[in-house]
């Protein structure tokens, strides 16, 4: 909370002023009334501690002058003093002051005194809005809840738990585990597993067990952290209110926490979570409540957490990027997804489910993978693992129709090998012009982007294993190359 702290002694001021950082307050300090009047805004301060005694101006007067100007009701003040009688206690009550206290300031007394503020100023601001647009609230709700069934029915209608290919002893571990941590949602679960090898529907299954009950589903929501810009994290998580900051909604958003509450929140990619983010995470996983952005009261949160990521937590907590204690909080459950080439077993089974798949929806008319197909497959590395053999599938299905999936269908799909060594291996050298006249760099970012697709015949997967990101990541900056170049030829 932002407090507006008052009092001409600086000693006393320094001793309230240590407490309340302590708890995490943010204080502006004030040594007299006629300052603390200037500085005073209803908007940036929901709480005023003053002191009583103070020269020229007293803290019963700078309480009166504050419930004088519009948009104080925004505001509590507590007033205290070193001299308490009755009459004193009277005439602050009369100036409006929300409290009254004893110096020396008892800091359990002021502690239980911010929390009751809280609630009040929540309370207040709520109150106030619902009178003012209690219809369009109503409204609002109405839609949104609308909107949020509808989501949960359609994520709960797309998934593919009961249909997922499991070909392997070691996948039938993890899916085994997986039902297991679906009985207790109190567990945090960390999915490690390189690009493609199916983290999310892991993550899926631990969340709708092996049963796909649509009228029961709890709400299952997503969060890509490498998509996201530092600034726009807190945001997402946590929601804010109304007028938190310039350009926000009127009636504040949700964040994930609450759109996931009674069920999943999968935090993708968590190894890019920003350092200062880590530990309000941490909070919220043990306290299991949180505060929105600008928000003044505490909002509880029933939801399981999911993290997945494709580079070892564990070598960011060497490297000092990512908080142990917090490595440790959400490793209470730890899947390792081994990648394609190690269970070798399962490339054709997996390839001729999607064959199946993706010729049953294109009307093509596959029916089996040729011998020397089949060869060249298990041979393959995969390096986009599962995720690559099935777009390799479903464009090989769409792009010919045989009866048999043949050598010619696939091979011009295929890199000889996967990374960055495969260009220079190659020989191949990519090459940008550099024009006189200048060359943004957002340009630069762009064309080095559609080059490395081109050198790795449109695969995102091995282009964002080249580049050194994910490849949602890829896939989100395509999305703004795409919606910019739209809007320029509009």
């Amino acid at each position: 909370m932002k407090i507006l702290l008052v009092d001409d002694e600086q000693h006393s001021r320094q001793a309230v002023l240590w407490f309340l950082k302590r708890l995490n307050h943010e204080v502006s300090e004030c040594a007299s009334a006629e300052e603390a009047l200037e500085r005073y805004s209803p908007e940036e301060f929901p709480m005023v501690l003053s002191d009583i005694q103070m020269p020229a101006m007293s803290g019963n007067e700078l309480a009166a002058a504050i419930k004088q100007l519009p948009g104080s009701w925004r505001t509590d003040i507590v007033l205290f003093t070193g001299h308490a009688d009755l009459s004193s206690a009277v005439a602050a009550l009369r100036a409006g002051v929300y409290d009254y206290l004893e110096k020396p300031v008892n800091v359990e007394e002021l502690a239980a005194v911010i929390e009751r503020i809280a609630e009040h100023q929540a309370l207040l601001r709520e109150n106030k809005n619902l009178m003012e647009h209690f219809q369009d609230e109503v409204r609002a709700a109405t839609e949104e809840t609308q909107r949020e069934l509808a989501q949960v029915k359609q994520v709960v209608a797309e998934s593919i738990i009961g249909s997922v290919g499991i070909f392997s002893k070691r996948m039938r571990a993890i899916a085994e585990q997986a039902e297991k941590l679906h009985a207790d949602r109190s567990i945090p679960v960390l999915i490690e597993g390189e690009t493609g090898t199916g983290k999310e529907i892991i993550a899926r299954m631990i969340h709708y067990g092996s049963h796909n009950n649509l009228s029961g589903a709890a709400p299952f929501v997503d969060i890509n952290c490498a998509a996201l810009a530092p600034t726009l994290f807190e945001n997402e998580l946590f929601g804010y209110e109304a007028g938190s900051f310039t350009g926000s909604l009127n009636k504040g958003a949700k964040g994930k926490f609450d759109l996931a509450y009674g069920g999943t929140l999968l935090l993708d990619e968590i190894s890019s979570i920003p350092g200062d983010l880590q530990g309000k995470l941490l909070r919220v996983l043990q306290e299991k409540e949180f505060y929105r952005i600008g928000g003044l009261k505490k909002i509880k949160t029933d939801v399981r957490i999911i993290c997945a990521t494709n580079t070892p937590l564990e070598q960011g907590v060497e490297k000092g990027v990512f908080r142990k204690d917090l490595y440790f909080r959400l490793k209470v459950a730890h899947i390792v997804i081994p990648p394609l080439r190690e269970r070798r077993e399962e490339i054709l089974p997996l390839a001729r489910m999607f064959l199946q798949k993706f010729s049953r929806s294109k009307k093509k008319d596959f029916t089996g993978i040729g011998q020397q197909a089949a060869e060249i497959m298990e041979k393959y590395a995969w390096p986009g693992n599962v995720r690559e053999l099935q777009n390799v599938i479903e464009f090989a299905t769409f792009a010919y129709n045989d009866a048999e999936l043949e050598p010619e269908h696939i091979m011009g799909l295929l890199q000889p090998r996967s990374g960055p060594a495969s260009l220079q291996e190659q020989h191949r050298i990519l090459e940008l012009p550099f024009p006189l006249q200048g060359y943004p760099l957002k340009k630069y970012t762009e064309e080095v982007i559609m080059k490395v697709l081109e050198a790795h015949s449109g695969n995102q997967s091995m282009a964002a294993d080249y580049l050194g990101i994910t490849r949602r990541a890829l896939s989100y900056r395509l999305e703004e190359m795409r919606n910019e170049k739209e809007r320029g030829t509009e």
